[in-house]
């Protein structure tokens, strides 16, 4: 499942800061803020914050601690995500119908657990502390989803409330043209096969062949983008995968997701309102689909996950503008370097399958991932909204090719 030898000390410390780190994000909401769900891919901010905490009740405290009694008996039945081996469960597309329990007796559940875990965690076998690890980097992830969706949320507003309200933008110059780093091709090593902590989906660690290629030395901009928009980029199905035509025009989709045109020039909402795009900035919140057209029309194509893995090895996998605390989260200009880590997710052309060798985990936690592995594509690279620390070169991401509402963009690649 994973590959992580925790210590309880270190250990209490990561615990006890991702747990308030959840708690400082969810801080600015009121309670009708946290329990509203936008759409059935989102989920209210009340649901990240006690499914993360049914994890830990879950799969340490019940199934580890002798005596420990269930915070409540029916709240399994509202917070277990997809589980299928933990029983009947909430239905995904109406978790915003969970009006009770409220944010406060959700913040009460959190202590309850907190306590109780860092109570026993001393005493924990180790194989209940690899569930501590595994639960923290879990709830990494709710955190990110809780940023976006809350976006997504407050987009629905006609009042487009920022979450985080920031001074006005000072502009910077356009980046040069994208360059290229060429790549030789050959067998390269791919995937976790090392010490600390991976996810299951990324190993086994095992050799794949390039080809020559060479990858883009930055991510597409808002600029960039808005040339492809001018030259009739979402018009033309030259350019566009069957499905990804179908969908355009099924959705009536005209541009990245949050952005408007007003005032004859683009807008976009973010979490901090919405404001005139900046042409410097990453282009984010695209689709597989658009990512994919976009390359079409530049004459060059996405990078496979490998390709891109090969390039990112050589990079501070902790750099780059990523989320460090409760604060401000939006790209970067690309002239300030948004290099292989932070800004943005990067779609690549890649299906998310399992590698040579993979076996899911026994029991419920073997679904965390492997069930997963059809019909997405991969993502690498982490973003603004991903926290600190939490990715790695071999890190994998997936979404569904129409899915947009998380910070996705591009990165190029082509054949040499």
């Amino acid at each position: 499942m994973l590959n992580v030898a925790p210590v309880a000390a270190p250990l209490a410390d990561r615990f006890a800061k991702v747990r308030a780190l959840s708690l400082a994000l969810a801080a600015p909401l009121s309670d009708a803020d946290a329990t509203v769900q936008s759409m059935p891919d989102a989920s209210p901010t009340k649901w990240h914050l006690a499914h993360t905490t049914w994890f830990f009740e879950t799969f340490v405290l019940r199934d580890h601690v002798a005596g420990y009694r269930l915070h409540d008996e029916r709240w399994p039945f509202l917070f277990n995500s997809y589980y299928e081996a933990e029983g009947r469960r909430h239905a995904r597309h109406r978790r915003g119908m969970v009006t009770r329990p409220t944010l406060d007796e959700v913040r009460a559940y959190r202590a309850h657990v907190d306590a109780a875990l860092l109570a026993a965690l001393p005493d924990l076998p180790a194989a209940a502390q690899e569930l501590v690890a595994l639960g923290c980097h879990h709830e990494e992830q709710h955190q990110e989803l809780l940023v976006t969706d809350i976006l997504h949320l407050f987009s629905e507003n006609p009042l487009e409330p920022a979450l985080w309200p920031a001074p006005p933008k000072v502009p910077v110059a356009m980046p040069g043209p994208i360059g290229w780093i060429d790549h030789p091709g050959g067998v390269v090593g791919v995937g976790h096969g090392g010490t600390g902590f991976a996810f299951d989906c990324e190993g086994p660690r095992h050799q794949a062949l390039l080809q020559p290629h060479a990858i883009a030395d930055r991510t597409v901009t808002n600029g960039e983008w808005a040339a492809f928009i001018a030259d009739g980029g979402y018009r033309d199905a030259r350019h566009w995968l069957s499905d990804g035509w179908a969908w355009v025009k099924a959705e009536g989709i005209s541009a990245p997701l949050y952005w408007e045109e007003r005032d004859g020039g683009w807008t976009r909402f973010g979490l901090d309102g919405r404001r005139p795009i900046d042409p410097a900035a990453p282009v984010t919140h695209v689709s597989f689909f658009e990512a994919d057209a976009y390359a079409s029309w530049a004459g060059v194509r996405l990078p496979t996950e490998f390709e891109w893995e090969a390039a990112a090895a050589a990079h501070d996998s902790a750099g780059g503008n990523q989320m460090d605390t409760a604060g401000p989260v939006e790209p970067r200009p690309a002239a300030r370097g948004p290099a292989f880590f932070g800004d943005i997710w990067q779609w690549t052309g890649s299906a998310y399958r399992p590698y040579p060798g993979f076996h899911p985990a026994e029991g419920a936690v073997g679904e965390y991932n492997g069930k997963f592995m059809s019909g997405q594509f991969v993502l690498r690279g982490g973003s603004c909204a991903t926290p600190r620390g939490h990715t790695r070169a071999c890190y994998r991401n997936f979404f569904y090719p129409h899915q947009r509402w998380q910070f996705t963009g591009v990165r190029l690649a082509k054949d040499i």
